[in-house]
């Protein structure tokens, strides 16, 4: 197997998420989730990324499809393609698995796979993350991480 086709590996179906996600439980690890765009991975991605990792033993990514990034984001995006999207996040060594989602937000992935932990960033709050409701009523926890200043996909587009 090369190192592209073991990172690709990373990019799994829906089902095979809650399948890794059921494993995992019952191997008593903690499962993290976050989603987004990353449109334009940047170092704040990975510092939030590698933060979210920290709360649990594995983490899976939802990421917008190209479809959901150009009706959230406007027509001129996304930069890159979600194929290229998923494999620079699959090849960051602490993320466990990518879902690519088509909806606009992660909701139906959140609730197929129960994560023990959602976490966004700091630009959030809780009544505004979606699926914190659904992760709090089995006791996961819903955690907001500060964003690192002058970081953003949208700001990097615009100074180049």
């Amino acid at each position: 197997m090369t190192i592209l086709s073991q990172i690709e590996s990373k990019i799994v179906s829906l089902q095979d998420a809650a399948e890794l996600v059921s494993n995992w439980k019952a191997d008593g690890q903690k499962v993290v989730f976050t989603n987004g765009c990353f449109d334009v991975l940047h170092y704040g991605h990975v510092c939030y990324l590698a933060e979210a990792k920290e709360l649990g033993d594995k983490l899976i990514v939802g990421l917008n499809s190209d479809a959901s990034v150009r009706r959230l984001k406007g027509e001129t995006r996304p930069i890159n393609g979600q194929k290229e999207r998923a494999t620079l996040l699959a090849a960051l060594s602490f993320i466990d698995a990518i879902v690519i989602f088509e909806e606009d937000t992660p909701e139906n992935l959140i609730k197929n796979i129960s994560p023990d932990f959602l976490v966004k960033g700091g630009d959030y709050t809780f009544e505004t993350i979606v699926g914190a409701d659904f992760v709090s009523s089995y006791g996961g926890k819903v955690i907001t991480i500060p964003l690192v200043k002058n970081f953003s996909s949208s700001s990097i587009i615009k100074r180049l």
